[in-house]
């Protein structure tokens, strides 16, 4: 995979890991183009390659009330501007075959979710926008399966595809990181850790998905430790005020805190 071609930022050949971060939903333009500033802030302190990640929809919901977007062009159209504005890649999640094409105008790497990361006509329809490929690894799905996946999109004349693990069902409402898992899939793509969707707590009787982010830097340091090429996170200035995901969100007041410790265990980890 070249990230490189989607930004002057050398992503793979960085001796740091890369970072997906940003909000699970896109709210408004203010809300994501602040929280991209902070994270293109920080990161370029740190040296850390950063692309920012934004729903622009959410489909997958437990409820019918849960919030879903607030319009399809709308969010798009403001992923497209944070990219412009702080010259950084960026990346959205698809649902549907049209998504493919609807979202490839706008942002650089199409995210396959999870939950839909069998779905083969999903999976080529981003393949063959010729985007980077993100293919979340599903919950129920063993390391070795998502080489079928990585393969999908690399016959459909795409190379470029990464594997995100957001960890494996545990019983009914919990998640499990199985850090075995890490070097298996690098043997297929380069692969990231999300670590906080990791710590869902999902079907919750209530409706609305439960999490541990007390658990955040716990999962980052192992994940750096082990060696993932990068990490992926979803944060906030107020997570208890997040229209999604917000239980298991990093506060972005503790973005930079978290991002330095990993830094320095990447530097020490480099010296092996």
């Amino acid at each position: 995979m070249d990230l490189n071609k989607i930004s002057r930022l050398k992503y793979l050949d960085s001796n740091n890991f890369f970072l997906l971060a940003g909000p699970c939903a896109i709210e408004s333009e203010d809300m994501a183009m602040q929280i991209a500033e902070k994270c293109v802030e920080i990161t370029n302190k740190l040296e850390i390659p950063f692309i920012f990640k934004g729903s622009f929809k959410k489909a997958n919901r437990s409820r019918i009330d849960s919030f879903t977007g607030i319009g399809d062009k709308k969010a798009l159209k403001i992923l497209e501007k944070v990219g412009k504005t702080f010259d950084i890649p960026t990346v959205t999640d698809i649902h549907e075959i049209s998504d493919a094409l609807k979202a490839a105008e706008h942002v650089d790497i199409l995210q396959i979710p999870a939950f839909l990361v069998r779905q083969t006509d999903l999976v080529v329809a981003a393949a063959k926008t010729g985007k980077v490929v993100n293919l979340k690894k599903g919950q129920f799905m063993s390391p070795e399966a998502m080489q079928h996946a990585v393969k999908k999109v690399h016959d459909s004349g795409n190379q470029q595809a990464m594997i995100t693990d957001r960890g494996t069902m545990f019983g009914y409402q919990d998640m499990v990181v199985d850090f075995r898992g890490i070097p298996v899939m690098q043997n297929y793509a380069p692969t990231v850790l999300d670590i906080t969707h990791s710590l869902q707590q999902p079907n919750q009787a209530s409706g609305v998905t439960g999490g541990k982010p007390e658990l955040i830097e716990t999962i980052a340091k192992a994940g750096i430790a082990v060696g993932v090429d990068g990490l992926f996170l979803e944060t906030h200035f107020d997570p208890s005020t997040a229209k999604s995901d917000g239980a298991n969100m990093l506060k972005l007041e503790y973005l930079e805190d978290l991002l330095s410790k990993l830094v320095r265990i990447r530097q020490t980890i480099n010296q092996f």
